[in-house]
């Protein structure tokens, strides 16, 4: 099986080549890859290259395939698999392989013929065996593609826990009717967490306030949900769940403002040592060690954090008060992506149509625009990059589709599709793009390449 396959061979080092997989063969798999969307984690792999905890020593002369968010369709199958997958059958899958022994080695990092920034991939069966090829039947590639992170949130709404005061058992997962934060909230993954925060089959707060520092941002975020943004606020209800958008920038004490937006919770703003106003469950999307304080002191007692960024500074600390963590009960959580059930429910959830992965997206392209859509990543501003693998496009923004529609008829259909869906990508400009934008073409491999066995 030929395929065209983005590599990395060093930091900042990533070359599109075409390439030679092997085979299915009798206990492997040949998934044809249709989008990817790029992740911060990318980035931070494209950047670091060997520098990077989870990228190998020797891809210079090894090159690993990057990218993991990923939906396709099974094109091959060993005998070993003929009973659980077919040809022609939409799948995703989960990048955390969780190989004993080798629980770092993932999806996007350290494999030679697995990754999302490529037409094709080739399972072996190690992977196969640990359950990572998962079936998809919704209706749309892209919104599986954002499984993937969607099920990084999962995993850490799951993650934290709670427990009755005087009690050692723990209670998994957010506080079920109570009051969830979300600092640095408005970028892709902040989205993805208010939709699960307000669709969740599972637990979901009574109120999430949501805060950013730009208006831009959250006026995009609240439209998505359905409420306005004025004046550095929006406030409505979604789904039954009290939802606050706030801009914080330029409050003289954000801790002492965001305490009062839950102050049902005993807040007393005259008291500076009043200990109410906290949030059961915070979520802090950025790794600023000024945000990790404050979210320290906005806890409720028995408050959870989950300090979900991750962070490039390998020394990143910050002043927390453990003063709180000894008599309030405060607990530090973190985790990072999900494992196969949260993989299974967040596929199983947009399939069924509880979530809308879709208000993540903001970026469109195919192929040959990846590996600098990763690059430019922290940079260039918006959400989830969506790439179409086998189509040979620019990244463009969906809010650029009407400007580039001036000159090219393809551009103007898909504004026209998206601005008539809200501004959001969909399944219908989904099929529009498969069915009329140019396609890459496979030339002739410069390698073959031949996955390690473990």
């Amino acid at each position: 099986m030929n395929a065209k396959a983005w590599r990395l061979y060093g930091a900042k080092d990533a070359r599109l080549e075409d390439v030679e997989l092997e085979g299915a063969g009798e206990d492997g798999v040949v998934v044809e890859i249709v989008t990817n969307t790029i992740c911060l984690s990318d980035y931070k792999a494209v950047a670091l290259g060997t520098g990077h905890k989870r990228v190998p020593k020797d891809i210079a002369v090894n090159p690993i395939m990057f990218g993991h968010e990923v939906s396709g369709v099974v094109r091959e199958v060993g005998p070993k698999w003929a009973s659980q997958f077919s040809v022609g059958q939409r799948v995703c899958i989960q990048p955390a392989f969780n190989i004993p022994g080798h629980e770092l080695e993932t999806m996007g990092y350290a494999w030679h013929s697995v990754g999302g920034e490529t037409t094709h991939v080739y399972l072996p069966s190690i992977i196969m065996e640990m359950g990572c090829l998962l079936p998809y039947e919704g209706d749309a590639y892209f919104k599986c593609s954002l499984a993937e992170p969607i099920s990084c949130i999962v995993s850490a709404f799951r993650t934290n826990y709670h427990h009755p005061f005087g009690s050692h058992v723990h209670e998994m997962g957010v506080e079920a009717g109570g009051t969830m934060l979300l600092m640095a909230g408005c970028g892709a993954m902040g989205l993805g967490c208010i939709d699960i925060a307000c669709h969740s089959p599972e637990k979901r707060p009574r109120r999430l306030v949501v805060t950013d520092i730009d208006d831009a941002r959250l006026s995009r975020a609240a439209r998505m949900f359905g409420l306005s943004f004025a004046d550095g606020r929006a406030d409505g209800k979604v789904n039954g769940v009290d939802v606050h958008f706030v801009n914080t920038k330029g409050i003289a004490d954000p801790v002492a403002f965001l305490k009062a937006m839950n102050s049902d919770e005993g807040y007393d703003p005259s008291n500076p040592t009043s200990t109410g106003g906290g949030y059961d469950d915070i979520f802090l999307f950025a790794a600023v060690p000024a945000l990790i304080t404050q979210c320290s002191d906005l806890l409720a007692f028995g408050g959870c954090l989950n300090f979900f960024a991750g962070p490039t500074d390998q020394k990143l600390s910050a002043p927390f008060n453990f003063y709180n963590i000894h008599y309030m009960n405060h607990h530090i959580v973190a985790n990072s992506g999900g494992d196969v059930k949260d993989m299974s429910d967040s596929v199983d959830w947009i399939g069924k149509g509880y979530l809308h992965p879709e208000v993540m997206i903001t970026h469109v392209g195919g192929l040959p625009s990846a590996a600098q859509a990763t690059i430019d990543l922290p940079v260039v501003p918006g959400g989830k990059r969506l790439v179409y693998t086998h189509l040979d496009l620019p990244m463009v923004a969906i809010d650029d589709f009407a400007e580039k529609g001036k000159i090219d008829p393809l551009y103007a259909e898909l504004d026209r599709i998206c601005s008539a869906n809200g501004g959001l990508w969909c399944k219908a400009a989904e099929d529009c793009l498969l069915a009329k934008a140019p396609r890459i073409s496979v030339g002739e491999p410069v390698a073959k390449i031949v996955e390690r066995r473990l």
